[in-house]
């Protein structure tokens, strides 16, 4: 079963005050706990629903609060609370999590056209009728097409078809609200009278409910109701009266709504089987009647909390667990014993009504609470317990964890509290930091030390006079490209092992300083265009066809452009390079490819070449028939192709990387393939006038080799593509991301920061906010922005799409109609951003080069500092350097009064850009 949308109502958990009461409908789970252990500082928590599924893996890292620093309370929610409080000290620790799960409320909606009733004329009126059932503030958005109209697809009607309470929206629709006929009718609905004299050929609509700020179209597109039966035909899938299915269009704001794929037939008249009389091409359709069953989302909020606190005369530890979730509620829990949080199964007692699930889980069914509200468990753990981890089961098919990872409950340590004498109670004193601190300290040291020696060693013997004498200089060179290649080898399993980590010293000075070149920023001002889509090799001509646009791009603020990769190659994008020094492509050949280049040095702008070094397609056969033999100018031999793919037989040493299998992967360990490559890139700076490089593929090899590229051609600006896959739970994306983008991160640092990258992990963050609503994943769980943009801005080159996930490949394809919250986001926040061929040529031409302009008056730059002032369910806020406010999403804001003056600059659908004055 496929997961459900889940939109949680708080971003975090906050402690509960005495006598504070919940007045919206939500469950809770409370823990308590007497933790005496030193922990991070924060607790971020939302809960989703997830499908069923193995809910047994380790959970994963999760920050929890600083216990021994809590506040303590009493908890008193019932008779049974206070009864099993009783015999133990004072909670000390009560923690509340959101829970967020969904109601689903069914209904239908119709559409009628039949003759009026309310004009009493000669010739008979028609009415239309459009209704729902489903509760909730509906607003029929509208326009009409006439009979041979060329131009927009919408326009108003004619004032005699507008119901009462209908107001124009611009030059192009109407809005007019839907309304009960009666106190006990079933359906909201409005009715529109249709003169048959007028030249209306068919009616446009979608419905908005506008509480819930929910849009409804018809597979995609805008319902189209034919009112003449020319208009049939060209209405395709979308027309009602013919015969046909609904469905959901991905790309509106329908994050809570859908059709149920069991939609009922139509019950009008199949209009589209009927043949045409080419005489009667305007002839009026007939009535007909269609209804079919939609479901909407109703978000039900609801909580847990959980309490902890220590027997001082068992050394246990009671947790108790209570949550208002109605109906019969499991926690299916297990315990750890060190920090991988591994799951085991508890020695007992066991809470009654408790059954071991695989022997690796135990699963309880909560109490009813004796007031009826909700219901609740008590647990007994031993001392020498590290944590309580648990998930909520509603029922076969819906489960509630806590950001797609299994709660985490920390637990006092038995250890950590002094021995009881007699019957009194002494303080216990709090952990010293600074003890934690120098013991883990120390034994980083021995670590580290012990590796740090063992390489000593190891060059040492190696570089001894000894050695040096019984070894050649061919067997010397093949052991040191081993040692290079284990560096790189061991370099990306430390990173991979560690645990992800940012210094917010670092973050902060590069916040406050200023903008500087160097090959992996520019100048810090930089606004880049890819200059191509998948399609643009297609014409043969491309250099010439972008010479025409070479003064326009300059005018809507871009500074640098990204060209295709200008190589002979197999395929005809250029992404299967072969004779590097042979720049006749399918764009056009190295002339026009170098007037252009000079054209855009013209007017400023800065040129980037696409340089694909990772992999080279080959010219001949080696004796196994095996394409790994190189021709033209680079005349490689097998040794230039890494060993351990086994397509291609190469001689060279293991790959730095990970293997692109479509063509030989090129050996970058090797000294002669280095040299190559340099000596090609500081041709191609010369001959063509590049300033930079995109690097393609780079996660094919170490970032230390791009460090050596970078060094020899001295570009003006570098980015590198490092694709890699965020993190999902249960099939939906964690909120947490800190793995994704830590791996661009250490890819930059190999670099040694010569190179920004392309933020993937905003990308794929922006994706999941917009599709599902969920603004809250725009702050990650220290305020910032979860991308690479949060943590090294300067090298952060943010998209929405490019050539790959958009144009016509689409294997990654930003949400549909929203790429303009997108752009919004990237051309207000720091980081480089860059747009896309597609896009900038499009309608949405003017609204990218307003943000262009007011990023540019602005000089907002790649280090500028972002204060997210709102990040919740409908809507996401942030301040940039004090001078630009931004808000995507379809929730409200306002920037708050102060000591700036805000004043409204650019707005669009769903996004909306203020400036201080």
């Amino acid at each position: 079963m496929s997961a459900v949308s889940v939109e949680p109502f708080l971003r975090y958990p906050r402690f509960e005050k005495p006598g504070f009461a919940r007045s919206r409908r939500k469950a809770a789970i409370t823990v308590t706990t007497a933790a005496l252990f030193k922990s991070p500082s924060s607790f971020n928590c939302c809960c989703s629903l997830i499908p069923r599924r193995k809910l047994l893996s380790n959970a994963s890292s999760f920050p929890f609060l600083d216990l021994h620093r809590v506040k303590t309370h009493t908890a008193r929610a019932s008779s049974t609370d206070t009864a099993v409080l009783e015999s133990t000290n004072d909670v000390v620790f009560k923690e509340t999590f959101p829970l967020s799960r969904t109601e689903t409320t069914e209904g239908k909606i119709f559409v009628r056209l039949d003759q009026s009733k309310a004009k009493e004329k000669e010739d008979q009126w028609q009415q239309l009728t459009v209704g729902c059932s489903l509760p909730g503030k509906w607003i029929l958005h509208w326009g009409v097409s006439y009979v041979d109209d060329t131009g927009s697809e919408w326009d108003q009607p004619p004032e005699n078809m507008r119901p009462p309470g209908s107001i124009p929206v611009k030059d192009y629709a109407i809005e007019t609200p839907l309304k009960k006929a009666s106190e006990g009718d079933k359906f909201h609905q409005v009715k529109i009278e249709i003169d048959p004299k007028s030249p209306v050929a068919a009616l446009n609509f979608v419905l908005k409910d506008e509480e819930t700020g929910v849009w409804y179209q018809h597979k995609g597109r805008d319902f189209k109701v034919p009112l003449v039966d020319c208009s049939l035909d060209s209405g395709g899938g979308n027309v009602i009266g013919a015969k046909g299915g609904f469905s959901m269009w991905p790309g509106t704001m329908l994050s809570n709504m859908f059709l149920k794929a069991d939609a009922l037939a139509s019950e009008g008249k199949d209009s589209s089987s009927r043949s045409k009389d080419p005489k009667q091409e305007t002839r009026k359709v007939e009535g007909f009647y269609e209804e079919l069953p939609i479901a909407k989302f109703a978000v039900i909020e609801n909580s847990v909390t959980v309490s902890v606190s220590k027997c001082l005369k068992t050394a246990k530890n009671l947790l108790y667990l209570v949550t208002d979730l109605p109906g019969e509620v499991v926690v299916h829990w297990g315990v750890c014993r060190d920090d991988a949080k591994k799951w085991e199964i508890p020695a007992a007692p066991h809470p009654p009504e408790t059954t071991v699930f695989k022997d690796k889980a135990l699963r309880t069914v909560l109490q009813a609470k004796e007031d009826g509200n909700g219901r609740s468990g008590s647990f007994t753990l031993d001392g020498d317990l590290v944590g309580f981890l648990f998930v909520l089961k509603l029922n076969e098919s819906t489960w509630l964890n806590c950001m797609g990872n299994d709660f985490y409950i920390p637990l006092p340590i038995s250890s950590s509290l002094p021995a009881l004498s007699g019957t009194g109670q002494s303080e216990v004193p709090p952990v010293s930091e600074n003890t934690v601190g120098a013991d883990q300290e120390v034994s980083h040291a021995i670590y580290t030390d012990g590796i740090i020696n063992e390489i000593r060693s190891l060059v040492s013997d190696f570089s001894s006079e000894k050695r040096q004498k019984t070894k050649t200089k061919e067997a010397q060179e093949s052991i040191l490209q081993e040692i290079e290649k284990l560096a790189a080898e061991a370099y990306s399993i430390f990173r991979s092992s560690i645990p992800t980590f940012m210094d917010e010293t670092a973050l902060e000075s590069e916040a406050t300083e200023a903008p500087k070149i160097c090959s992996g920023t520019g100048t810090g001002y930089e606004i880049l265009l890819q200059g191509f889509n998948w399609e643009s090799h297609k014409l043969g001509h491309w250099y010439m066809e972008l010479k025409q646009k070479v003064e326009e791009i300059s005018s809507l603020g871009f500074t640098v452009i990204w060209l295709p990769p200008p190589t002979e190659s197999v395929s005809p994008e250029g992404y299967m390079p072969k004779d590097l020094y042979n720049l006749n492509s399918r764009y056009g050949n190295i002339d026009e490819l170098k007037d252009l280049v000079k054209r855009f040095h013209g007017k400023g702008v800065k040129v980037l070449g696409d340089a694909v070094l990772n992999h080279r397609c080959a010219h001949y056969k080696n004796g196994n028939g095996v394409w790994n033999i190189f021709g033209g100018r680079l005349n490689w031999d097998d040794r230039a192709v890494v060993a351990d793919d086994p397509h291609f037989q190469g001689r060279g040493n293991k790959s730095s990387g990970d293997n692109f299998h479509a063509a030989p992967n090129i050996d970058h360990s090797q000294e002669f393939v280095r040299k190559d490559l340099k000596e090609w890139l500081l041709w191609l700076r010369k001959e063509i006038g590049y300033d930079g490089w995109r690097l393609d593929f780079v996660r094919g090899f170490w970032g230390g080799y791009v460090k050596d590229y970078l060094d020899a051609s001295e570009p003006y600006f570098a980015v590198g593509e490092y694709w890699d896959s965020l993190s999902y739970t249960y099939g939906e994306m964690d909120h947490n991301q800190d793995a994704h983008r830590q791996r661009i991160v250490d890819w930059i640092n190999a670099t040694s920061g010569t190179a920004g990258a392309f933020d993937v992990t905003t990308k794929g963050i922006l994706h999941t906010t917009l599709e599902r609503c969920e603004y809250w994943r725009l702050s990650d769980e220290k305020g910032k922005p979860p991308g690479v943009v949060g943590w090294w801005p300067s090298r952060a080159v943010t998209f929405i799409e490019n050539h790959d996930t958009g144009s016509t490949q689409g294997h990654w394809r930003f949400p549909g109609g929203k790429e303009m919250q997108g752009y919004a986001y990237i051309l207000t926040h720091p980081g480089t951003p860059a747009v896309f061929y597609d896009h900038i040529f499009s309608h949405y031409q003017s609204e990218i080069a307003a943000l262009i302009s007011l990023r540019n008056r602005n000089k907002i730059h790649c280090r500028s500092t972002v204060k997210i002032t709102k990040a919740e369910r409908d809507v996401y806020a942030a301040i940039i350097d004090e001078k630009v406010a931004v808000k995507i999403g379809p929730g409200h804001y306002e920037p708050p009064s102060g000591p700036y003056r805000w004043s409204s600059k650019i707005e669009g659908r769903n996004y909306k850009v203020w400036e201080a004055s």
